[in-house]
């Protein structure tokens, strides 16, 4: 069995896409009709997720931590207690292609880093073609590449279980993981392959995370317009 853990806070506006596209992978001919369960972990949520999740046959549980790391490790948990083999992570603000799984799991190693695309930022209003250039600039978005995104992530639960899984860290508990996984000494592809887009959202939901670390883009990129003297593009850090 596949498992995919979706963290979600508040999410009402975008996980009913972010269910379908999963619901598609699941079924892609590659699998060979393995089955998959998607497991929706409601942190903190006051709206209406949990309604759409279970609507949509997703597995749902409830914490209340605002922690993502707490929500992606109590999510795979779940998952491994009903016998999953690889564990498949994303976020409720994010669509994966129709192949994401399959892809995944064609790199034939312990751990899968993929890489995002924006197809909308028009969320940062007059700033959003900055962003978008910036992004196109300093983004490797090819394989190779050097980025760990929570929202397209997998990993064989083995590996998972060697290294003990998420910590509960308030942000960068993707990245902790992958360390781990290389300090173990186990195989990760970095590559562009299995493909997800995800939001240009402004509400940050965790500092460090993608959106915030788009703002901070958007702040440094203005910041060097103003000076005098040209200086070099900031990069987009790795989140």
């Amino acid at each position: 069995m596949i498992g995919i853990v979706v963290p979600a806070h508040n999410e009402e506006a975008l996980v009913r896409d972010c269910l379908r596209s999963l619901k598609e992978a699941a079924s892609h001919p590659a699998l060979a009709g393995e089955p998959v369960e998607i497991v929706v972990v409601l942190d903190s949520c006051t709206d209406a997720t949990g309604v759409i999740a279970n609507a949509s046959g997703a597995t749902t549980l409830s914490i209340r931590a605002c922690n993502v790391g707490m929500a992606r490790a109590v999510g795979a948990q779940l998952l491994i207690l009903r016998g999953a083999r690889w564990l498949a992570f994303t976020d409720a603000d994010t669509v994966v292609s129709p192949s994401w799984l399959a892809d995944q799991l064609s790199l034939q190693a312990d751990a899968v880093c993929g890489t995002v695309g924006v197809a909308d930022w028009t969320p940062h209003g007059r700033h959003a073609a900055l962003l978008a250039s910036h992004f196109m600039q300093t983004y490797n978005d090819d394989h190779g590449h050097s980025h760990v995104h929570g929202a397209n992530l997998g990993v064989s639960t083995e590996a998972y279980r060697r290294v003990g899984g998420f910590r509960h860290l308030a942000c960068s508990e993707d990245v902790a993981l992958v360390d781990a996984l290389v300090a173990s000494g186990a195989s990760v592809a970095w590559s562009a392959k299995p493909r997800v887009t995800t939001s240009a959202r402004k509400d940050a939901r965790a500092v460090g995370g993608f959106a915030d670390a788009l703002l901070h883009a958007v702040a440094q990129r203005l910041e060097a317009a103003s000076q005098p003297l040209f200086l070099p593009a900031p990069v987009l850090q790795n989140t």
